[in-house]
């Protein structure tokens, strides 16, 4: 039997999860996380259709889970639940499609510039929404022509390297970083050279959490079996596997086992083995840090810690981090949950449902009126620089400019009042 439904037993039906939860304060459509989670799980029966469809709303966002007195793993119920009503759903090509983002920026790498003329167009965005059911108002970030791995083949490792001098990483960049946001990853390298590591990145490939969101529970466990497989030479070599995404460390640390129900010794070896770029900077290298001369980065900025950071259970370590800054005025966000959810708020019949969600969000930041907008999530910063229209960044470009490895975007304001002036 499935272990979250042994779980489910412990709800005490006190609905803090339900006065939590971003999505059913959003939505009437969505009843709330204990009666799609616990309240509904003894009725579900292998052999039995599934007897309420209104957990496809759940956006699994993790906030369930954090605030439940008990426990009591709602958000992987319903997460596994959702699946289920998806596996007997007829499959759409949209959530085919994004839920393989390393597959579409493979086969729209040689043609970037038209894809990219194609989707700023609102009428070919319109045209896509009616076709596939992907929002025409949704941000989606720009296809590239490059790829960290072609620009950093130095790096490349098919096997972990002898022990040397200083710390060896591994460098888990995940498919977002490789194909959509390659300045992530080299700033990511750049700093953890700075503080004295080697860092190399191993075979791998997507961490399947995009499949898991969309129901594909047997193409997920695939894509963890296979990278579980390839980072068990470096795991096994000592290397400690870190990650500048959040989607994909909370995969490694928790959803490959919690969620898909992978188990054995491999699986528990990358989720002990696997932290947070900027968890494994507070652990290991501030003496590093303290040597080095941060320069001033005169900016104002709102932090935004992405639910999948919330849900790893380690603070907000980046925060820590970027108070060290000389001149970067930082405001913490207000809001839960920013609303897009992975790829929950592209998909146009919840699109609004995500907005809904993000709107405590967007007007911290229109009352603030911030330079930069700095999250961890590459789906959230897409989000909030395309529905806010401010620049958002990974902090660990923030602390890769402050060092003078990386620049930062120039703040939308500025460049208008330099527009104005004669």
């Amino acid at each position: 039997m499935n272990p979250t439904s042994l779980s489910a037993d412990l709800c005490l039906k006190c609905n803090l999860c339900t006065a939590a939860c971003p999505v059913s304060a959003a939505t009437d459509l969505f009843p709330g996380p204990k009666a799609v989670g616990p309240q509904f799980q003894r009725f579900r029966h292998p052999r039995l259709p599934p007897p309420d469809h209104s957990v496809a709303w759940c956006s699994g966002c993790g906030v369930c889970s954090r605030v439940c007195p008990h426990g009591v793993p709602v958000t992987e119920t319903n997460i596994q639940a959702k699946a289920r009503v998806l596996s007997q759903s007829r499959v759409r090509p949209r959530d085919w499609l994004i839920a393989r983002p390393a597959l579409l920026g493979d086969l729209s790498r040689p043609i970037a510039p038209v894809a990219n003329l194609v989707l700023a167009n609102p009428l070919a965005r319109r045209l896509i929404e009616r076709a596939l059911g992907l929002s025409a108002n949704a941000p989606l970030p720009p296809f590239r022509r490059n790829t960290l791995r072609t620009l950093m083949r130095s790096h490349l490792a098919p096997s972990p390297p002898r022990r040397g001098r200083g710390r060896t990483v591994a460098y888990f960049h995940g498919c977002s970083t490789d194909r959509f946001e390659w300045e992530v990853g080299a700033a990511a390298i750049a700093v953890l050279e700075r503080l004295g590591a080697t860092v190399v990145l191993p075979p791998q490939g997507c961490c399947g959490l995009p499949l898991q969101s969309n129901g594909f529970f047997p193409a997920a466990r695939a894509y963890a079996r296979r990278n579980a497989r390839r980072l068990q030479p470096f795991l096994q070599a000592g290397l400690p596997l870190v990650t500048t995404s959040t989607s994909c460390s909370l995969a490694l640390k928790h959803e490959h086992r919690a969620v898909l129900e992978l188990e054995g010794e491999e699986f528990d070896r990358l989720g002990q083995g696997t932290w947070d770029f900027f968890e494994l900077l507070q652990a290991e290298f501030l003496p590093a840090l303290d040597r080095q001369r941060l320069v001033p980065v005169p900016r104002t900025a709102l932090y935004h810690p992405p639910c999948q950071l919330r849900a790893h259970g380690i603070g907000t370590p980046a925060v820590a981090i970027l108070r060290r800054i000389p001149e970067l005025r930082l405001t913490l966000s207000e809001a839960e949950c920013c609303g897009v959810a992975g790829t929950y708020g592209l998909k146009a019949e919840q699109f609004a449902v995500a907005q809904n969600v993000g709107d405590p969000l967007f007007r911290q930041i229109g009352r603030l009126e911030p330079d930069l907008i700095i999250t961890d999530s590459e789906t959230c910063r897409w989000w909030m620089a395309g529905l806010a229209g401010v620049p958002a960044v990974h902090p660990v470009v923030v602390l890769a400019a402050s060092l003078g490895l990386a620049a930062l975007p120039e703040p939308a304001r500025d460049r208008l009042r330099l527009a104005d002036e004669p």
